[in-house]
């Protein structure tokens, strides 16, 4: 009979696959005299070990707290069984196995791999695809789990003798490195269009940028539309090529020291700026930054990123003599409203006429992954846009019920989400859905996540308003649809990221959404729990009318509230602060009173919209939330210059319990035609918003006797707005749940769908 001896059998569930965890669990068997075994299951890692009961505490305690530093355990299993004597401890082949699954997000290029990237001596000298077991792509190159090369795009591209005996040695940075290339064997870098290859494509990339030229770049999950950050003229041809006049462009500095030198940052920032996810980071501009505010007309912040790409890296610093930028505008390649480019072919037919010249590589992207957007709130992540080096790594949820539910997300911002059990897999922004393109990007991706996740997509969940594309998409994907209000699930997303499932007092300010009763909603008071909803209050309804273009056309807002609050003045009122023509405002004047193209909506972004074409700061919005941003950022320059001398307001009519929007309306047109400083009715705005919210939640709790706060929508993306909400909360005793890595605005939206899902499986 063979001699059978206690043996441990780990299960480690997690991001553990692509991060170089089996070689990890090899060095430290060693290290503790451990035999066995670790195995690849694809949903988890497999590790048999044996040894001495301290030998093998000690490499239990060590797993978890030496796990590489892109690894994120979630759990680890633990069985105790008797097998046969291993001699040694060895790393065996990946298998495929059911269960939980972790697909690796991507991750940056390491500080080492750039380090030998511009090393002469280093045979990668120079290599726009150097990566180790560290860094390197992940999702964009993924077919399927488990994560080896052969079932990546690098399939195309054999190991050469030198990286292959690299790949397969213990001692070596890139051990079972999935994407593991040289100069040698590697994909390569072009000029689409010419034979110009390798670092003479990168020179004359670098060559054009530096000409006030545009230039197209491949990067790791798509296309980025680039130029000379420091040029206004190629920032203002490509704004005028995009039809972008004031959106905000986003950055790519070369170094740390260029970020300090045009924007203040603390140290919290710098780790996220320049750590292993390198997200976009709304940072704030320094009172002397030298950068060109047409990057970010009329913001006091700038959307800052890092060289996350070896390539992106090259462009920066190629030893070539060319003298270059030190920031580069690094905006998503896409024509507006389709999604990120991800192939040559996209490219030449979407984006090569807003560009001089496309620099690609023949390294298939599977998946797209635009670049995820975050600030900093208390310290603490805000997330913006959710997307490459953070998705799809699930939300754990402490749910009673398991299922997998497909939640198909908003049609703004769309970002769907698969739940299995109490795993919910949000999927990288696709953009928005008014385009078809982004419409056949969104079922092409969530085909590739089911198959990735090997779940079936038999139970789907959508928003209910009946015109959404994402509605009729879940319809084509699943005969099982449920649909939820739209800003339940903002609150749902809320309570899942915080893995909270007890009844709260959700706060959903945000643009418009369909409401229960047919109308449009958007400044709400819920109280809400994973089964149910019920609407406690909302804002004071107001007409919105003329469809579409009201969410572009403030001052139709700022007419329609004047109309259903002013009536008398309304006239007199739209003239003498150039709200509109005297044409313009008898047509909507019309089209109010005849209830023609007009609805009823409580959307506090509408309202944002409406304000701000009152006080003159925005009349119309050129991007989403582009009025309400100015808005705030009126608000947040008189507060900064008066905040050691505040004036008293009158919140009297704020402490009602209800949410006399109207009330506060009047009194900003009123002081507005006396010539009250715009400014400080900015701040007033925001200071009495969110006064009559907190006094609708101590109403609620006194009737509920719930005690918890869910923030969530659009409209919290206003940090002042957030800052004034939460402060006044926790004063009265609320418990407030904010987001942190889950997008509040419509980004985020299907993980309360999904957990709506999963929680109420029964009702398919």
């Amino acid at each position: 009979m063979a001699n059978l001896v206690k043996s441990i059998i780990y299960n480690i569930y997690g991001v553990v696959q692509g991060v170089g965890f089996r070689p990890f669990v090899h060095r430290i068997a060693l290290a503790h005299r451990i035999t066995g075994k670790v195995i690849n299951r694809g949903s988890f890692v497999e590790v048999v070990a044996q040894g001495s009961d301290e030998d093998l505490q000690n490499f239990r305690n060590a797993l978890a707290a030496e796990a590489p530093e892109r690894a994120n355990i979630v759990d680890i299993k633990e069985q105790v069984v008797e097998l046969e004597v291993f001699e040694e401890f060895s790393i065996l082949e990946s298998q495929a196995d059911k269960g939980a699954i972790f697909i690796p997000p991507d991750i940056a290029t390491c500080h080492q791999c750039r380090k030998e990237l511009f090393d002469p001596a280093d045979r990668r000298y120079l290599h726009s695809f150097i990566n180790c077991t560290a860094c390197g792509p992940r999702l964009t190159i993924l077919e399927a789990l488990p994560y080896d090369r052969e079932r990546t795009s690098m399939k195309h591209f054999p190991m050469c003798q030198a990286c292959e005996k690299e790949y397969y040695s213990l001692a070596s940075r890139r051990y079972d490195a999935q994407p593991v290339c040289c100069n040698d064997c590697g994909p390569e870098v072009y000029i689409l269009g010419s034979n110009l290859r390798g670092g003479t494509a990168i020179t004359e990339c670098r060559k054009l940028l530096m000409q006030g030229k545009i230039a197209a770049i491949k990067g790791i999950g798509g296309f980025h539309l680039a130029c000379d950050g420091r040029n206004i003229e190629a920032v203002n041809r490509l704004r005028e090529l995009k039809h972008r006049p004031r959106k905000p462009f986003a950055v790519m500095m070369n170094n740390v020291d260029t970020v300090r030198k045009e924007c203040i940052l603390s140290e919290k920032a710098l780790s996220w700026l320049d750590g292993c996810e390198k997200p976009i980071l709304l940072l704030a501009k320094k009172s002397d930054c030298t950068l060109p505010d047409i990057l970010a007309p009329g913001n006091p912040t700038l959307g800052v990123m890092l060289p996350y790409a070896p390539l992106q890296m090259l462009l920066f610093d190629y030893p070539d003599g060319v003298e270059f930028t030190d920031t580069l505008v690094m905006t998503s390649g896409n024509v507006s409203g389709a999604p990120i480019c991800r192939t040559e072919e996209d490219a030449w037919q979407e984006i090569s006429s807003f560009c001089d010249i496309i620099l690609s590589h023949n390294r298939d992207i599977r998946l797209r992954a635009d670049d995820s957007v975050m600030r900093l709130y208390n310290n603490e992540p805000y997330m913006i846009r959710r997307s490459r080096g953070f998705a799809p790594l699930p939300i754990k949820v402490d749910l009673p019920l398991k299922g997998e539910v497909l939640a198909i997300g908003g049609e703004l911002k769309n970002a769907f989400c698969i739940a299995k059990d109490q795993l919910f897999y949000i999927a990288p922004h696709i953009g928005d859905m008014e385009d078809v393109r982004s419409n056949e990007a969104l079922k092409d991706s969530v085909k590739l996540f089911s198959e990735l996740l090997e779940c079936k997509v038999d139970r789907t969940i959508s928003d209910m308003h009946p015109g959404y594309h994402t509605t009729g998409i879940a319809g084509e994907l699943s005969s099982n649809v449920l649909k939820i209000q739209h800003h339940y699930a903002h609150i749902l997303s809320c309570m899942a990221e915080n893995n909270y499932l007890e009844p709260v007092i959700g706060v959903a300010m945000d643009g418009t959404g369909y409401g229960s009763d047919g109308t449009i909603w958007g400044g709400e008071i819920l109280l809400a729990s994973p089964d149910k909803f019920e609407r406690f209050t909302h804002i004071a309804p107001f007409p919105q009318a003329g469809g579409d273009a009201a969410s572009r056309e403030g001052w139709r807002i700022a007419v329609g509230l004047l109309e259903k609050y002013l009536p008398e003045q309304a006239g007199k009122y739209a003239e003498k602060l150039d709200l509109c023509s005297s044409v313009e405002y008898k047509m909507l004047s019309a089209m109010i009173k005849n209830n023609i193209n007009t609805v009823v909506s409580t959307s506090v972004g509408r309202l944002f919209d409406g304000v701000s074409a009152l006080l003159g700061i925005a009349r119309n919005s050129t991007f989403e939330g582009d009025a309400a941003m100015s808005l705030e950022f009126a608000a947040q320059r008189w507060y900064e210059a008066n905040k050691d001398d505040l004036p008293g307001i009158d919140s009297s009519f704020a402490e009602k319990g209800i949410m006399a929007t109207d009330e506060l309306f009047i009194r900003l047109a009123n002081e507005r035609i006396k010539g009250v400083d715009v400014g400080f009715l900015a701040y007033s705005f925001h200071k009495l918003l969110a006064d009559m919210i907190t006094a609708s939640c101590v109403q609620a709790r006194s009737l509920s006797n719930v005690n918890v706060c869910a923030l969530s929508g659009g409209s919290f993306q206003n940090m002042l707005l957030l800052d004034l909400c939460r402060e006044k909360l926790l004063k009265n005793g609320f418990r407030v749940l904010l987001h942190k890595l889950v997008p509040a605005n419509d980004g985020g939206i299907s993980l309360g769908q999904a957990l709506y899902g999963v929680y109420n499986i029964k009702q398919f």
